[in-house]
């Protein structure tokens, strides 16, 4: 019935935000939020009427959520970054029908999910950061989903992402983007030493690391990148232990995954971590290699 239309791996970096404004700041993330206004285009041209945003600053001790209220307003402040997101005004549509249609096929396929769609949450910064730009227009509906995983198996975060394309492919009557919400390595510089890591890696083994995981994803190397996830996940400090990179890899086949990834914004450093704005195209899967349930 419906159709995944586009995947992506992007940034939410709160440096986006103060690129906006006077200051020392202003216009030094302007290639990300280019990216960002791109990928929002490509989504239009799709005919993509709604949003998952798998938000690593969402984060959640049991069970998967969906935040699917009917519609988000409100000025957010960064309780993690209150000097970088302060007072930020946000508006997006919200989509409770497919909402629910993804937590219930999520609990089909083995992975405990619930929709809140009659819920005071509001959005996180993976969200909002992103949709500020993309989505300036209200042109597109949004769901957030917690990736910021703290007791939770990779596996089945691959799983839940097969589950919602099985959602949106079987049962919902519209067209979807997924989108990983988080960053490649995510070391943050140590207190003290932000500003001089601003626009950099906090190592050199770390950025080295993350070239080569793009470059792996440029040549559809996924079967191996997908074997050794965990440990990047691990040795790289992964944001939200990478769950929103297994979500959206589950979505598009897992280690069965064959498209290359098309990157919109190259890799930048910022306050130490690994950043990227990354297209991954949607093909033909039969969700063979999508990992059993593993909490089930």
């Amino acid at each position: 019935m419906g159709k995944l239309a586009l995947a992506a791996k992007i940034t939410h970096v709160p440096s986006l935000y103060l690129s906006e404004l006077d200051g020392p700041r202003k216009g030094s993330r302007q290639a990300a939020i280019d990216g960002h206004r791109e990928i929002g285009r490509r989504c239009r041209e799709l005919g993509v009427d709604t949003i998952v945003v798998f938000d690593t600053h969402w984060l959640v001790n049991a069970s998967y959520h969906l935040n699917c209220a009917p519609h988000f307003k409100g000025v957010y402040s960064s309780n993690e970054l209150p000097h970088f997101i302060s007072n930020m005004p946000f508006e997006i549509p919200g989509n409770p029908e497919l909402g629910k249609l993804l937590a219930k096929s999520c609990n089909e396929w083995g992975v405990e999910t619930l929709a809140h769609d009659a819920t005071t949450l509001g959005p996180e910064y993976g969200t909002l950061v992103p949709m500020r730009y993309m989505n300036e227009d209200l042109h597109f509906k949004a769901i957030c989903v917690s990736a910021l995983c703290t007791s939770h198996y990779l596996n089945d975060s691959a799983r839940l992402g097969w589950a919602m394309r099985r959602a949106v492919e079987d049962h919902y009557d519209g067209t979807v983007a997924f989108f990983a919400s988080g960053s490649l390595s995510h070391r943050f510089a140590q207190n003290g030493l932000a500003p001089q890591f601003a626009d950099r890696i906090w190592s050199p083994l770390l950025e080295r690391m993350d070239h080569d995981v793009v470059q792996m994803w440029e040549n559809a190397e996924w079967a191996d990148f997908c074997s050794m996830l965990p440990e990047y996940a691990v040795k790289g400090h992964g944001e939200g232990f990478m769950h929103d990179t297994a979500m959206v890899l589950g979505a598009l086949g897992w280690s069965a995954y064959d498209g290359k990834a098309e990157v919109v914004t190259p890799y930048f450093g910022s306050s130490g971590t690994g950043q990227i704005n990354a297209i991954l195209p949607v093909t033909p899967q039969d969700g063979g290699a999508i990992p059993k349930a593993q909490a089930s």
